[in-house]
């Protein structure tokens, strides 16, 4: 296991050449505000054929809506979401804080639970997901849903994991993290990133109080849709929450102070300060190059380079 370097942007080139050469923001772009006044925004998604960007109000327990034309309004009322996705069928998948599950809106508005129990246990709270090239959802599950983070807890470990609607089943793919949080594939889906906010008093594992904040990148090598290894490429300290890739590869985090942009070998390339602590970022837009950063009580977007990575494999049925 390695940690990744930060370094000054002036030093990057003899690193990364191709990546530190190629701007990540827009020459001129600023950061817009496009919503404001709300409880606790995450995560963003972009809906294509609504042109509309869907993310979650967590603590007034609603999914918003914004669109250039009607600005924001309220989507539906949702059980506390956080994560939000669209698979490859173009379906919104939702974490859910309030009723620890994921569901998937199918196209007549009713939901499918994608995930609510491993080993007949009750998830903690789904907190942010992704899908890999063959439609398997990973998710993280800390306990930040949870009353104090402690009461009704059924799982005695805070984890990653993958559902498999191949074969219906949860599977526990990491039991290695304090606190995962954001998660995100690169483009080719050989690596898996997590990031972890680090050790809480809640934890039921007392070593794990005290554990750092950062972000991994793993290898993903598949033998098979149930037979997959993971190994850590990369790892470096630091706090994120949410997470979006581009495709070049690039991982943009949310951490305190702002969105912090990785190339795929983990050297830091740029920064993008903003007025409020970021908690998850998007790619959305007409052409897929603006960037929708979800805050505390905002959401900013702004115009980047490379547009996110391209549309999700449409799985099978959940």
């Amino acid at each position: 296991m390695r940690f990744a370097r930060t370094l000054p942007l002036g030093l990057l080139a003899s690193c990364s050449p191709a990546l530190s050469e190629l701007p990540v923001f827009e020459e001129g772009a600023t950061v817009q505000t496009i919503a404001s006044d709300l409880g606790f925004t995450e995560g963003p998604v972009w809906i294509p054929n609504e042109s509309r960007l869907v993310f979650s109000d967590i603590p007034n327990a609603k999914l918003m809506s914004w669109t250039e034309v009607d600005g924001v309004n309220v989507f539906r009322e949702e059980a506390n979401p956080n994560g939000n996705l669209l698979d490859g069928n173009g379906r919104l998948m939702t974490c859910r804080h309030g009723a620890r599950d994921i569901v998937c809106t199918e196209e007549d508005g009713s939901l499918t639970t994608v995930a609510s129990h491993w080993n007949e246990k009750r998830l903690n709270s789904p907190n942010d997901l992704a899908i890999d090239e063959e439609g398997l959802v990973w998710f993280t599950d800390p306990p930040w849903g949870l009353p104090r983070q402690r009461e009704g807890r059924e799982v005695d470990r805070n984890c990653v994991y993958r559902v498999d609607p191949h074969a219906g089943t949860v599977v526990q793919v990491s039991i290695l993290h304090a606190m995962p949080n954001g998660i995100a594939f690169a483009p080719d889906f050989k690596t898996l990133y997590v990031s972890d906010t680090g050790g809480h008093d809640s934890h039921p594992e007392e070593h794990m109080r005290s554990a750092p904040a950062q972000i991994t990148a793993y290898n993903i090598d598949r033998r098979g849709v149930n037979d997959i290894n993971m190994s850590v490429k990369w790892q470096t300290p630091g706090l994120s929450d949410g997470m979006a890739v581009d495709r070049e590869g690039r991982l943009y985090t949310t951490a305190r102070e702002g969105v912090v942009v990785f190339d795929p070998d983990g050297i830091e390339i740029a920064r993008l300060p903003l007025e409020e602590a970021p908690t998850n970022c998007a790619f959305g837009g007409a052409d897929g190059k603006t960037l929708y950063i979800t805050a505390r009580s905002r959401v900013f977007s702004i115009r980047t380079t490379s547009a996110g990575t391209k549309p999700l494999p449409a799985p099978a049925a959940y």
